[in-house]
């Protein structure tokens, strides 16, 4: 039971209210409809392993668990890319993360 006076605000509607985290909301958004664009590159057993990470200046990240996962998505690299650009994403680079456990 909320015994303050203050209104309860949704979380996004939070977010949205703050300049810097509506920022952050919408690039979150952007990496994973990037992601969804170039799931269908990734064959289903390293697409369940592949997470999308942070957009920045300096392009995009896709986060893998270990360098053998990070092997092959280099090598699908320049094809994501391209697809990427075909959806219309200015595209600088696709950075691949191994994740620290």
């Amino acid at each position: 039971m909320n015994t303050r006076s203050d209104p309860v605000v949704p979380i996004g509607e939070a977010l949205g209210r703050h300049g810097g985290l509506a920022r952050l909301q919408q690039l979150v958004r952007e990496s994973n409809e990037r992601f969804e664009a170039i799931r269908p590159l990734l064959p289903a057993p390293l697409a369940r392993h592949v997470k999308p990470g942070p957009i920045d200046e300096e392009g995009w990240s896709l986060l893998a668990p270990n360098g053998a996962v990070a092997a092959k998505l280099r090598q699908l690299q320049p094809r994501m890319e391209a697809l990427l650009k075909h959806h219309g994403w200015q595209v600088t680079a696709i950075r691949i993360k191994v994740q620290s456990p």
